[in-house]
C-alpha cells in the first residue's frame, strides 16, 4: 500500500484548518503522502477540497472521515455556564450544543464517487458494508485504533490497514468509545508498545502515529514493523499549513505542557495547556460533538483576538522539537535524520 512512496511519511489529517490541500500537495511532491480531513466541513466544502487536493497530488492522496458515535445524555448545564463566562471575555455567546453526525453519509458518498484511493476512519470502525463500498470503488480502507481490541474489530470489519495512535499524539484520541470516567478516555498505550501488541494480532499494514517529529522517530517505527509513519505536529508550522497564527506563536514559544481535555469538544484530545484547558477540563462532560459546537464561537473569537488562552491548541507531547519552514524542507530534514539514524545502527551488525 505504501511501497511506492519515496519516503514513507504521511501528513496526518488535522481537522479544523491545519491540513490544507496545499500542505498535502507539498508533502506528496516531496515523496510522502497526505490525508484531507473531512471533519467539521460541510459536504459541499469537503467535495471542493477533494477536487483541489486531487489536482495538486495527481490523485495520490487520502481522505479521513469521523465515524459518528451515539448521542450523549450528559448534563451540559454546568459546562455551558463556564463556557459562557469565557465567551463574555470576547464579547460573544457560546454556540448551541447540538448533536450531529458531521454529514457522515454524504461525505462517504463523496469519497466513493470520487474514487479516493485511501480512506481513513477515526472515532470508530465503519460498518463492513461501508468498508466494502470504498473497496469496490477502488479504495483502500484504514482505521485509526488506540488499543489491540479496537484493532481486532477494525480488522474484522475488513480494513486494509490500521493507523496505530499512541498516547503521545496531539489532537483527538481516536477512541472507539469514550469512557466518561477517564479524562484520557480509557486505557492508554505508548506508540511502540501498541505497535508490538497489535502486530501480535494481525498481519495488516500498520501506520504509526503519535509524537513523531524527528527522522529518528520515523526510522524507529519502521524498524518496529510499521509500514509508514504518520506525522501531524511536525507539520503544524509548515508554510502551507492552515494553522492559526496564535497557535503558531504558542508552538514556537514553547514552554507549555500538554494534557488531555474534553473542554473544547467533548472528546479527549491532547493540547498545550492554556486557561480554558486548565480551568474547564475537570468537569467537562463526555459529549461530542455538542461541546465542539458550544465552544466554537469562543475559539473563533479568541483566534481573532490573537489570544491562545481560549483556543484548542492541539499538539503532541514532542511539539517543542518540531521545526518550521516549507513542507518540502520538513520532509527533507526528516529524511536526512532518518538516514543518519539508520547509519548509527550499523554498529549492531
Amino acid at each position: 500500500m505504501f511501497e511506492d512512496l519515496e519516503f514513507p511519511v504521511i501528513a496526518a489529517p488535522m481537522a479544523g484548518g491545519p491540513s490544507t490541500p496545499e500542505l498535502i500537495g507539498a508533502v506528496t511532491a516531496a515523496g510522502g503522502l497526505g490525508f484531507l480531513p473531512a471533519g467539521y466541513l460541510v459536504a459541499k466544502t469537503f467535495d471542493a477540497k477533494l477536487a483541489h487536493t486531487a489536482e495538486l497530488t495527481d490523485g495520490r492522496y487520502g481522505a479521513n472521515l469521523f465515524v459518528p458515535g451515539s448521542r450523549s445524555s450528559a448534563d451540559l448545564t454546568g459546562h455551558r455556564e463556564r463556557m459562557r463566562a469565557e465567551a463574555l471575555k470576547y464579547g460573544v455567546e457560546p454556540g448551541e450544543p447540538v448533536w450531529d453526525d458531521d454529514e457522515y453519509a454524504a461525505k462517504l458518498d463523496l469519497v466513493v464517487q470520487r474514487r479516493v484511493p485511501l480512506v481513513s476512519f477515526t472515532f470508530g470502525a465503519p460498518a463492513a458494508a461501508e468498508v466494502q463500498r470504498v473497496q469496490e470503488a477502488g479504495g483502500r480502507v484504514l482505521v485509526s485504533v488506540t488499543t489491540p481490541d479496537e484493532a481486532g474489530l477494525a480488522a474484522a470489519r475488513g480494513a486494509d490497514a490500521l493507523v496505530v495512535q499512541g498516547l503521545e499524539a496531539g489532537g483527538h484520541r481516536a477512541l472507539f468509545t469514550d469512557d466518561p470516567a477517564n479524562p484520557a478516555g480509557g486505557e492508554q498505550y505508548g506508540l511502540l508498545a501498541l505497535l508490538r501488541l497489535i502486530q501480535a494480532r494481525t498481519d495488516l499494514p500498520l501506520v504509526a502515529s503519535g509524537g513523531l517529529v524527528h527522522g529518528a522517530d520515523v526510522a524507529a517505527v519502521l524498524a518496529a514493523g510499521a509500514a509508514a509513519a504518520q506525522l501531524g505536529t511536525a507539520f503544524l508550522r509548515a508554510t502551507e499549513a492552515g494553522t492559526a497564527a496564535p497557535q503558531r506563536g504558542a508552538l514556537a514559544e514553547g514552554g507549555r505542557q500538554t494534557a488531555f481535555t474534553r473542554a473544547f469538544s467533548g472528546r479527549p484530545a491532547r493540547g498545550m495547556v492554556n486557561r480554558v484547558l486548565r480551568d474547564l477540563s475537570a468537569d467537562a462532560p463526555a459529549a461530542y460533538p455538542q461541546l465542539h459546537h458550544l465552544s466554537k464561537p469562543v475559539r473563533a473569537a479568541a483566534g481573532r483576538a490573537g489570544d491562545p488562552e481560549a483556543m484548542s491548541l492541539w499538539a503532541g507531547q514532542t511539539y517543542e522539537l518540531a521545526g518550521e519552514g516549507s513542507a518540502a524542507s520538513i520532509v527533507e530534514r526528516l529524511r536526512a535524520e532518518a538516514t543518519a539514524a539508520v547509519g548509527r545502527l550499523d554498529r549492531l551488525r
